[in-house]
């Protein structure tokens, strides 16, 4: 799920979040002041962004068209699952090499 604050509100959100287990493993305050926590159950990724931010319909624009679509969904699971292999420098090295096909599903997204 998305989920938008103004960044007074996102830093209460950090510490509420930390205080629950998770773990701020990305803070990029010019991008939409975008932070990504990791939960206690590895397979968590939360996402939170700035109020306003135009991210936030994007992804959830992706997410609802793999739930919707099962061709892309296994596209992107198998891109995952074959970048995942590989040895990475960089966790953004990862990020970056899938871009391509979240595009291209996004491109199908409308």
């Amino acid at each position: 799920l998305g989920c938008q604050m103004n960044v007074h509100d996102s830093e209460h959100m950090a510490g509420m979040l930390e205080a629950a287990g998770y773990t701020l493993r990305i803070r990029e305050p010019d991008w939409f002041e975008h932070r990504m926590f990791k939960g206690a159950d590895v397979g968590i990724n939360l996402h939170v962004f700035s109020e306003g931010a135009s991210e936030v319909g994007r992804m959830l624009r992706f997410r609802d068209h793999l739930r919707s679509d099962e061709a892309d969904r296994e596209l992107y699971a198998r891109t995952k699952r074959e970048l995942s292999a590989r040895n990475w420098t960089y966790m953004q090295q990862y990020a970056d090499a899938k871009s391509e096909v979240v595009e291209e599903i996004l491109r199908r997204a409308g």
